[in-house]
């Protein structure tokens, strides 16, 4: 019986660990992706905010290419679709996002951006409290968006395609990042991005001077090659339901480099909302290392394994 709890306990510790793991990761990926947004602002005057995004994901699919040569054939079909799909997903969520932090400040855009993953924690939660938390997160966004004043319609029309883009994002980070594929297929997938934003990229190639290279490149190296490889190796250690929460920080790195580097101020009501990110985020570390329990025989009545299994919907 000693050796049994001791062995639960075991795997408790190591769900949790899997779990803050994966969010430090995405914590990474969600700076690295509010920075870039900032660098790319400079440049949607000159190369167009279509032409800024797409040349991004151009830049970043070969970088991602030359790092792990993924490799073409002997793929199934079903890892093809995903990969495919992935790359849709990272090419409509980048394109969305861009266009709707041109018409909003940074927090608010990225703000909606999250109801998509905050959707699917929320759809996928298997128990009261994690729904609930879900719910908290929620509401720490909607806090988060208080920044007053009025909002540009078609900025926010932009912002809620992007979080429907984001939602299918969370659900496929965990899909490929669980699959033989790993971070070649996401190679792939920022490839598959680069080539469906092609006709954006194109005609923005003459205006590209020699002082927006620079830009383009620590761009696409944080906010594309960064962010969605440490996105995927997350979906690894853990569900799309956790990685929906974890994806929180997008508003509060977002309000918060907002505030800092463009002068887009936090208000009282922001601050609460970004502590209640912050405390939901929490708790689903905390609760991670409870829901899994050693896997017994049929019939037995154990909980899930302990290995982090893709979650149902993905």
């Amino acid at each position: 019986m000693t050796t049994s709890s001791g062995a639960q306990r075991a795997v408790q510790r190591s769900a949790r660990t899997n779990t803050v793991r994966a969010m430090l990761l995405v914590l990474t990926g969600s700076i690295g992706m509010q920075l870039s947004a900032v660098v790319a602002l400079g440049l949607f005057a000159p190369l167009g905010v279509l032409g800024t995004s797409s040349l991004r994901m151009l830049i970043a699919a070969a970088i991602l290419l030359a790092i792990f040569r993924p490799r073409v054939r002997g793929r199934s079909r079903a890892e093809w679709f995903g990969i495919v799909l992935y790359g849709v997903a990272m090419a409509t969520m980048n394109a969305f996002l861009y266009l709707a932090v041109d018409r909003l400040p940074l927090g608010v855009a990225t703000t909606i951006d999250f109801l998509g993953p905050c959707a699917v924690a929320l759809v996928a939660a298997r128990r009261v409290r994690e729904g609930l938390l879900a719910v908290v997160a929620l509401l720490g966004v909607a806090l988060i968006a208080g920044f007053g004043g009025e909002l540009d319609p078609l900025g926010l029309m932009f912002a809620v395609l992007a979080g429907a883009a984001f939602g299918l994002y969370t659900l496929l980070a965990a899909r490929v990042g669980q699959s033989e594929g790993g971070l070649p297929g996401v190679a792939l997938s920022v490839t598959v991005a680069a080539v469906l934003t092609l006709p954006f990229s194109v005609p923005a190639m003459p205006q590209l001077r020699p002082e927006h290279l620079l830009a383009l490149v620590v761009s696409a190296l944080l906010g594309t090659a960064l962010a969605f490889t440490v996105d995927t190796i997350a979906g690894r250690l853990t569900s799309a339901r956790v990685l929906g929460v974890f994806f929180a920080f997008d508003p509060v790195m977002g309000t918060l480099i907002g505030a800092l580097l463009l002068g887009q101020l936090l208000t009282p009501v922001a601050l609460c909302g970004v502590v209640l990110v912050v405390a939901a985020g929490a708790g689903i570390v905390w609760l991670a290392g409870g829901k899994r329990r050693t896997a017994g025989p049929p019939g037995s009545g154990t909980d899930e394994p302990a290995a982090p299994a893709p979650d149902p919907a993905s």
